[in-house]
């Protein structure tokens, strides 16, 4: 028997050579350049990536010419580890437009940062994203059914009060006396006051103005109206309704627009329309100048036009009367009473004067006034 002797360079030598090959491909490995790889052509439904640790840094990775239009709908990604660093991975050319409707990416761990991740160019066309559950780290989706009550009271009780109500909904009344004074030069009380019930939307007015005479006959002349309020926009409300007329003793029905005109002056026509066909048109406009916080100067314009004569009440068609009043006001007890005096000027027109002169009636007159105003 021969006995061959081997030296111990030579054992480690081998020892080394047998080590160094798998770094080589490695190395060989790490500089592969993936882009012009074609996988089109291979079946991958069945590959197990269940255990791919691709937790590394693969920052410098292109894909840019992969092909993965093969069919990979059978693939498993569960076990993917994917927490590397991907943030520079460049998948602008990458075709992903195979069959993947099947593919299970339950398991895929994307915590990685892919904040640099380049899709743009990625056809996805033909993945079925349907059972994605992307709900652990996005804002959105559905609230939950409690999440906020419909009255957004979210659970709290309304105490004893119980629950708040808007005011507009709320059925209020008012009532407001614009005037009631005494003209001395004619002997009589002038009255005008508005009462009205209901919301900011839908009210029901009684509105009564003209003047009771104070000598022997002690006779009082008035037009009072009941009449719907609605607002017609915002500075203009609309009325209708029926009135009476104790003056020529006829019934009417009124319609009429009353509102606020550019730089606050209070305007209001109303037409009222008689049983015997008669036609009355009032209008009216007011403007309240303040030259401090309680004194108010008030002046007070009013025309009235009838459609037909009537000489049996003193009327012809026209313009029939204009009147004219300034008044000096001082608001007290929270501006809900206001005294004034004032004076007062009025004159029949047109036809009137001639009717007036022929009754022996005054055309022109004028007086000193002095009265309250007040609200509640």
């Amino acid at each position: 028997m021969k006995i061959y002797k081997v030296g111990l360079p030579f054992i480690g030598m081998s020892s080394l050579m047998l080590l160094m090959s798998p770094l080589a491909n490695a190395a060989e490995m790490s500089n592969m350049d993936h882009g012009s790889m074609d996988m089109s052509g291979m079946d991958m439904s069945d590959m197990d990536h269940s255990s791919m640790d691709m937790s590394g840094n693969m920052s410098d990775m292109d894909h840019s010419g992969m092909d993965m239009s093969g069919d990979m709908s059978d693939m498993d990604h569960s076990g993917m580890d994917m927490s590397g660093d991907m943030s520079d991975m460049d998948h602008s050319g990458m075709d992903m437009s195979g069959d993947m409707s099947d593919m299970d990416h339950s398991g895929m761990d994307m915590s990685g940062d892919m904040s640099g991740m380049d899709h743009s160019s990625m056809d996805m066309s033909g993945m079925d994203h349907g059972s994605m559950d992307m709900s652990g780290g996005m804002q959105g989706g559905k609230a939950p059914a409690d999440a906020r009550s419909p009255d957004y009271s979210n659970g709290v009780p309304y105490g004893r009060f119980g629950k708040p109500v808007m005011m507009d909904s709320l059925p209020l009344w008012g009532v407001s006396v614009e005037t009631l004074g005494y003209q001395f030069e004619n002997d009589q009380i002038d009255f005008e006051f508005d009462t009205w019930y209901g919301t900011d939307s839908n009210r029901v007015t009684l509105r009564s103005e003209g003047s009771a005479q104070t000598n022997d006959d002690k006779e009082i002349d008035s037009l009072t109206s009941l009449a719907y309020w609605k607002p017609l926009g915002i500075f203009w409300n609309g009325e209708a309704g029926i009135a009476y007329n104790t003056e020529n003793d006829k019934s009417a029905i009124m319609a009429g627009i009353v509102g606020t005109a550019p730089y606050f002056v209070e305007t209001d026509a109303r037409a009222y329309l008689y049983t015997d066909g008669q036609v009355q048109l009032d209008l009216g406009t007011a403007y309240e100048w303040r030259l401090d916080q309680r004194w108010v100067v008030r002046p007070e314009l009013e025309l009235t036009a009838f459609s037909k004569d009537d000489t049996d009440n003193g009327i012809t068609k026209g313009f029939n009367e204009f009147e004219a009043e300034v008044r000096l006001a001082y608001e007290t007890f929270s501006r809900q009473l206001a005294p004034y005096v004032g004076f007062s000027y009025k004159s029949a027109l047109g036809d009137a004067r001639d009717l007036r002169r022929q009754e022996d009636e005054d055309v022109d007159s004028n007086s000193l006034t002095a009265g309250v105003m007040f609200w509640f």
